[in-house]
């Protein structure tokens, strides 16, 4: 079966003194190959835990997940990660980090190369390449970070917070170009953000997770992101559905944000 299923997955944090965290329970997901899912909700819902076990990084206390017919047992070049922070290495140039991961799979250069030249395009770094990534702002590294993961022909990108740390302006472009890049590229996307416009503006899907324990509270089908390839983003947020979805959706934190803090105060008394 082709695409990303989630089947029933929890997740139990043991603490040393013998107490525990509940950060997941029976979450159930089913994606198909090529869509884009963004997750909100609250701190604590879950949405970290949620992606690196799908990245392979933890294993689920309970349920399973699978990648075209596979179970998921860990990390594996099939499921690419993209960080808040682009964890590259800043004493490469950028082409040699956007081309780490074909070099580490032992291919030659007349192999990789003339991809890793279309992927620079495509970000806009080909006057660039032979650049350090220390020298670069911090949306341009995270074009690179955009770029590696692309060069190792991931099934399924992973994006926990990938923009949380830019500008406003250039988080609108980058925006602009995760949408020109699931459009271009064909890959599955699940991104992680604490923004709830930047949740309708990329996510094709939406889910609203709640905390304590982690679990899907309510799932949309948007228009958004398919308006958004190719168009001035400030445009899509004019339509009235965005702006009505919107406010739904915070209203919905808010109520959840609310009743965390009421049980925190109750703990405390």
């Amino acid at each position: 079966m082709s695409g990303l299923s989630i089947n029933k997955l929890s997740m139990r944090f043991d603490l040393p003194n013998g107490s525990s965290v509940q950060a997941l329970k029976d979450v159930s997901l089913d994606l198909k190959a090529g869509e884009l899912l963004s997750v909100l909700g609250p701190s604590g819902c879950g949405k970290t835990t949620l992606l690196n076990i799908v990245a392979g990084f933890l294993a689920p206390t309970e349920g399973a997940i699978e990648l075209n017919g596979h179970r998921v047992t860990g990390p594996d070049a099939e499921r690419g990660m993209v960080f808040q922070q682009g964890a590259l290495f800043e004493w490469m140039s950028v082409r040699e980090n956007v081309s780490f991961g074909p070099r580490m799979k032992g291919q030659k250069a007349t192999q990789y190369g003339a991809e890793v030249d279309h992927l620079l395009d495509i970000v806009g770094l080909q006057d660039f390449k032979e650049k350090a990534v220390y020298e670069l702002s911090g949306g341009m590294q995270q074009r690179v970070a955009l770029a590696r993961c692309l060069a190792n022909d991931p099934d399924v990108i992973l994006m926990d917070e990938p923009l949380g740390a830019l500008d406003a302006l250039t988080r609108e472009k980058m925006q602009g170009l995760v949408l020109k890049l699931w459009k271009e590229t064909g890959k599955t996307i699940i991104l992680i953000t604490h923004s709830v416009e930047e949740a309708l503006l990329l996510g094709e899907r939406l889910i609203v997770m709640a905390p304590r324990p982690g679990r899907i509270h309510k799932e949309y089908n948007l228009p958004f992101a398919d308006m958004g390839v190719g168009q001035d983003l400030r445009e899509v947020k004019k339509d009235p559905k965005f702006g009505e979805v919107r406010e739904e959706i915070l209203g919905m934190i808010w109520d959840m944000e609310e009743e965390i803090m009421g049980r925190e105060e109750g703990a405390g008394s």
